[in-house]
């Protein structure tokens, strides 16, 4: 198609005719570079289809030098496709070009831009035929000399970038979010179903909390029922160290309410580290507080200051069988005497309930929550042998008895002979089983069991018993009695000396003959001795229940020195204890058996109540009825007959046998200085109901003088109470040295 009449004409290599330049300020196009089907810039053509050129020369606006044309910046012209450059790279030249031939062709009176777009031409074409494009803009600077086209390679058209596929990038997105929502999935299943059980119970285990029960410990009672020992609820007050604002103040204000000084109290505030580094926030001030009390100091309101549910061991009667009953720990546990011995059966389970809290301050149960209990069990109680007012009355009389023998110690025993029961078991010194804090070690020692003895003449009674059963003598034998007589190296005199005459078994033992004794013994025999002594109960403990019972010692036959054939039968080689001895003397009031003396009478269970009666005592045959009858009626001899050993033992109205005694103490196997003065007697002796020893031992001496008294205010007082009647018959007459 032949160009239009106002167009003007191009020229192969690109330049307008009648230009020295091209449009742009761009130089001619360098040798061997096509001039048409090239790159050059698109023509730029007004609305009314007519070229920038055409519209100035019809406005009658020349160019400069009249071949100048002012070009448009690219990508800033108006009416410029500013994708020119994407699409001519897309098309790689080629497409362009064409395109661009089918723009050019176009009616001129079309709108719009045309893109043109340099093409490699096959073959030149004639200046006439074609009108060059625009040769390309080239940057300033000096022109390159003309090459040659043969010498230039024709360029590869560039390959356009390979874009990434969006559809893979979302399947991978996909695939990832699909494996995380399965993974969090099969997790939810396996907490759900596999580790419920383990994470809801360590769930759990964060929230529960406990709380001992405490089981009350059991009470002790007497024979007839009345408190000995018990426990009462009570009140400990404590002091958080960390918490205390001002220690001084705060002991002040507790120190009068506790009975406690207030410097102890402050330096138990005072703050302290545990072993295991941490701060103490738990230190006790006071145990066993009442509640009254405790209701007191908690109305103080003092910082760090708390009070706590506790049991204290009560002890109604103070020095009551104390040296008995023993006493316990703050933490309720026995440590001497029956609290010790029968701790486990005393002590009960503590309980404990474990159940779930809310968090924060609240920390109160959760309603439906977990919770367990276990109920506490409640220590069982004793009801003992010992009869109270029994008990007051021997203490109170060895006490008054005791003043006359400055720093002696004492010992009374009431037994009943046909039980074994103990019914009082007193000791002095004593002290107060509420406080044992304030009393010395050897005050709570229990004298009728640890108290150990060389029992003198009151062991005279066993070797009468012995030589009746075996036919060694009779009620009616007796014998010429020397002053003295000699064992070995040792001589033994009588206090009452007989001087030869023939005395009877009852003036023997009424003025306790040591020589009449000894020729006895001569014809019974170390062998038979020995046995009667073991059948009496001595050389081995009684059992009767309290802890640390000292068993005695007997002398073995073959361990005899020649002055023991003289010093055994009298009552010295021999080791006893007040309890062995009351017992030895109970088969003699018993028709001759003996039986275990016991303090335990029942046990009552803590959890019902129930009663189950303490271990049946021992029993075995000593002597015969009719033995122990006639040993009996030679014992009152004592108490009555003139210048008799026991007279200060008889009791008005009512028949009394026994013995005295003169002993000596060992401690550690050493002898102490002074003596044991000692009396164990019976009544109703026709018809014994009770027996009493008394043992006194005294530094100073003069046991004997205390002993027989207290003997005789103990008997007669337990008479009384249990109003025994009287002796209808009097005292036989005893010939003292029958001719």
């Amino acid at each position: 198609m032949p160009p239009r009449s106002d167009e003007p004409r191009r020229d192969p290599t690109g330049s307008r005719r009648g230009s020295s330049r091209s449009t742009g300020g761009r130089g001619e196009p360098r040798s061997g570079e096509p001039g048409v089907g090239g790159i050059s810039d698109a023509r730029a053509y007004t609305p009314r289809g007519r070229t920038i050129r055409e519209e100035r020369g019809a406005l009658g606006r020349p160019s400069a030098g009249g071949a100048e044309q002012r070009r448009t910046p690219r990508g800033t012209r108006a009416g410029g496709d500013p994708f020119r450059p994407a699409l001519q790279v897309l098309d790689g030249g080629r497409a362009g070009a064409t395109r661009a031939g089918r723009r050019e062709s176009a009616p001129t009176g079309r709108s719009g831009v045309v893109r043109t777009v340099q093409a490699r031409p096959s073959r030149a074409l004639p200046d006439d035929d074609f009108d060059a494009p625009p040769a390309p803009r080239r940057r300033p600077g000096p022109r390159r000399p003309d090459r040659p086209a043969a010498r230039r390679a024709p360029r590869k058209p560039r390959k356009p970038p390979r874009l990434a596929d969006p559809r893979r990038r979302l399947r991978l997105g996909t695939l990832l979010v699909l494996a995380l929502f399965a993974a969090i999935g099969i997790r939810l299943v396996v907490l759900q179903t596999v580790d419920t059980p383990a994470y809801a119970g360590g769930g759990v285990a964060g929230r529960l909390t406990g709380v001992d029960l405490p089981a009350p410990r059991g009470a002790i009672y007497d024979s007839t029922g009345a408190p000995l020992a018990q426990s009462v609820e009570a009140r400990y007050v404590f002091a958080d160290p960390t918490r205390v604002k001002n220690r001084t103040a705060t002991a002040r204000a507790l120190s009068p309410l506790l009975g406690l000084p207030a410097s102890e109290l402050a330096a138990r505030m005072k703050p302290r580290t545990r072993e295991n580094g941490r701060a103490s926030q738990f230190e006790y001030l006071a145990r066993g507080v009442s509640i009254p009390t405790a209701k007191k100091i908690m109305a103080l309101d003092l910082a760090g200051i708390g009070v706590h549910r506790d049991e204290r061991r009560e002890v109604p009667g103070a020095d009551l069988a104390a040296n008995l009953l023993g006493f316990t720990s703050q933490d309720m546990v026995g440590l001497e005497g029956l609290e010790a011995r029968y701790d486990d059966l005393l002590r009960g389970e503590i309980g404990r309930r474990v159940y779930e809290v809310g968090q924060g301050d609240l920390g109160a149960p959760i309603p439906g929550g977990y919770s367990r209990t276990t109920p506490p069990k409640p220590g069982n109680s004793l009801e003992l042998t010992i009869i109270r007012d029994l008990q007051f009355k021997s203490q109170q009389v060895l006490r008054g008895q005791m003043v006359k023998a400055q720093g002696s110690v004492g010992v009374a025993i009431v037994l009943d002979p046909h039980t074994g029961e103990v019914l009082a078991q007193a000791s002095h010194p004593t002290y107060n089983a509420a406080k044992p804090d304030e009393s010395e070690p050897t005050d709570r020692e229990d004298a009728a069991t640890s108290f150990v003895v060389d029992p003198g003449s009151i062991h005279k009674a066993i070797t009468f018993g012995a030589a009746l059963q075996e036919g060694v003598v009779t009620p009616d034998t007796a014998l010429p009695i020397a002053n003295t007589i000699r064992r070995g190296d040792t001589t033994f005199r009588d206090t009452h000396p007989a001087n030869g005459q023939k005395m009877s078994l009852a003036g023997m033992l009424a003025y306790s003959s040591n020589v009449g004794t000894i020729e006895i013994a001569g014809k019974l025999g170390p062998d038979r001795l020995i046995d009667y002594q073991k059948r009496f109960g001595l050389g081995q403990p009684t059992g009767e229940g309290m802890p640390g019972e000292a068993s005695g010692r007997l002398l073995p036959a073959e361990q005899w020195s020649e002055s023991s054939y003289g010093s055994v039968p009298i009552g010295h080689s021999v080791d006893a204890t007040p309890l062995q001895m009351a017992a030895a003397y109970g088969a003699i009031a018993n028709n001759g058996t003996y039986v275990q003396p016991h303090l335990i009478k029942e046990v009552i269970s803590g959890k019902d109540g129930s009663r189950t009666p303490g271990k049946a005592p021992v029993t075995r045959s000593v002597l015969s009825p009719q033995n122990a009858a006639a040993l009996r009626t030679m014992l009152q001899a004592v108490t009555t007959v003139d210048g008799a050993t026991g007279l200060a033992a008889a009791v008005p109205g009512y028949q009394v046998a026994g013995k005295t005694g003169t002993g000596i103490r060992y401690v550690d196997g050493k002898q102490q200085p002074g003596e044991v003065g000692s009396f164990i007697g019976m009544a109703p002796a026709d018809n014994p109901r009770f027996v009493v020893a008394v043992f006194v031992w005294s530094p100073g001496g003069g046991g004997g003088a205390v002993a027989a008294p207290a003997f005789r205010e103990i008997m007669g007082f337990t008479l009384s109470r249990y109003r025994v009647p009287p002796s209808a018959a009097k005292p036989p007459k005893f010939e003292v040295f029958p001719r």
